[in-house]
């Protein structure tokens, strides 16, 4: 997930993230393996499952890292050369990868209300997956150092090694690359699957893999819930970009929750939204641009067009001169009602302990399914492929002191920007092609910041690249019809 942190949910998870605690020699790396069979897209599919741990090295072949992986087979492949091979992982910095294993890819997955509920507790309702991605693929998750089991070893610092964004992505690209040498995959076709900060690694993969004499061309990314420029969603003082990408989606949590009149646009969603995006930088982005010179009239008309538009008060918007930060949209716009909505879904929403708080006490999408993921991912791995790890778990919460200093895609005193990256790869690689999905109500990564992303010249070949949109939020696969949409999409894609 993106930047800000859910929990530790495991409260040893950043001390087993560091590397071993005393002076034994380092184990050989352990794997699980086993075969089993799933009905994805209606067909009957035997696939083998390998668990376990892949050391990566140094120059002089001492292991610095394990990275955990769950890789699926699908058997019966007579040429493996056709057969497409995803690598898929999450985001944060610092998730693993169970988010989108046991969300949606997978072939188990947990199954949460629709609707935007908290998840309760235990039992979870784990099934079989019909929207897995197997039949159409096979498929690697991972876990970067820190995440999952994933951790450093020896005296190797993850904080110097593998915490940031460069480190992440060369220390992913060599285990890429050691897959593809192990499982002999060099000439399949070959995909990228990653979520929020997981998109933003899959730009840095692109100057690994992608720029450089020892390339791994790529046949496909596909970008869950986009962030390849932290400036165009970042409300601090000063980005008023950061403003402008949000603003669709604040105007899209208002329509969810009739903060605004619906009637007025007829009850048309899509001419709604639209109206939204133009307002955004038709109107929102020139006002801010003007500042102080921005004439009284015109000012009024834009507090009253932002209010019509999201339901927040036009009081409201004179006082905080219509720039409204994401935590104060959060805790504003449902304050009448004692609630906050949610970060990752706006559908979200949860109680707040008082009604004068200028942010959320949390984020309702955020603890409303944590619980969930981690119970069903550890249950699968211990009771369906045998894993018996006895180590902490970090599902998201293990990796800190992230450095953000990205060379040429950004520093110390600018926004990390690696869609330069990505678009150099697809001007060097002209098979590379782009599936970017986006959750209408997702406020961390929003959709709006994405089509601005893509708008941008660099990226030449529109042709090449696909955006799609779910109601529903970061995570869109929590929402059912979602689901079977994004995984139509992603394989029609891969198709």
């Amino acid at each position: 997930m993106l930047r800000t942190v859910l929990a530790a949910l495991v409260a040893a998870g950043a001390m087993a993230s560091s590397g071993y605690a005393d002076d034994h020699e380092t184990p050989e790396p352990r794997t699980w393996e086993s075969r089993s069979q799933i009905t994805a897209d209606g067909e009957r599919i035997r696939y083998r499952v390998i668990a376990g741990e892949t050391y990566l090295r140094d120059d002089e072949g001492n292991p610095t890292a394990s990275i955990f992986s769950t890789t699926y087979l699908r058997e019966g492949v007579e040429d493996p050369t056709e057969r497409p091979v995803a690598f898929i992982f999450n985001g944060g910095p610092g998730s693993a990868s169970l988010w989108l294993h046991m969300g949606v890819f997978g072939p188990k997955r947990v199954v949460l209300p629709s609707d935007a509920e908290d998840d309760g507790a235990a039992p979870f309702d784990i099934r079989e997956n019909p929207e897995s991605l197997i039949d159409e693929a096979d498929m690697v998750f991972i876990d970067p150092v820190g995440t999952g089991w994933s951790r450093a070893l020896g005296d190797t610092d993850p904080v110097e090694e593998f915490w940031g964004v460069d480190e992440d992505a060369a220390s992913v690209a060599e285990f890429i690359r050691r897959w593809l040498a192990e499982n002999r995959r060099w000439n399949s076709p070959k995909y990228l699957i990653g979520e929020s900060y997981g998109t933003t690694r899959i730009g840095a993969l692109m100057r690994q893999l992608e720029a450089g004499w020892n390339d791994v061309s790529i046949n496909g990314v596909v970008l869950v819930s986009v962030v390849l420029d932290f400036k165009m969603d970042h409300t601090a003082p000063g980005n008023d970009i950061g403003f402008v990408g949000l603003f669709p989606g604040y105007a899209a949590t208002g329509w969810y929750h009739e903060t605004v009149d619906r009637s007025a646009w007829n009850n048309d969603y899509d001419a709604f939204l639209n109206d939204a995006r133009d307002f955004a930088v038709d109107d929102l982005l020139p006002a801010m641009v003007r500042g102080h010179t921005l004439p009284d009239a015109d000012r009024a008309n834009i507090i009253r067009r932002y209010s019509e538009l999201t339901g927040l008060s036009e009081q409201y918007l004179n006082r905080s001169e219509f720039r409204v930060t994401l935590s104060q949209f959060r805790t504003e716009i449902l304050r009448d009602q004692g609630l906050s909505v949610g970060r990752f879904d706006s559908r979200f929403t949860g109680v707040e302990p008082t009604g004068i708080a200028d942010s959320p006490e949390g984020d309702p999408s955020g603890y409303g399914i944590d619980g969930a993921y981690t119970a069903a991912m550890l249950d699968y791995f211990t009771r369906d492929l045998g894993v018996d790890i006895t180590n902490p778990y970090t599902t998201l919460g293990g990796v800190r002191q992230w450095n953000w200093d990205a060379g040429p895609a950004g520093g110390d005193n600018s926004y990390v920007n690696v869609s330069p990256w990505l678009e150099r790869a697809m001007r060097q690689n002209q098979d590379l092609r782009v599936l970017a999905t986006n959750g209408i109500y997702d406020l961390a990564t929003p959709f709006f910041a994405t089509e601005m992303t893509f708008n941008r010249p660099g990226y030449y070949d529109q042709d090449r690249i696909s955006l799609t949109y779910y109601p529903a939020g970061h995570m869109m696969y929590l929402h059912q019809p979602s689901i079977e949409q994004l995984a139509i999409d992603v394989r029609d894609f891969i198709e």
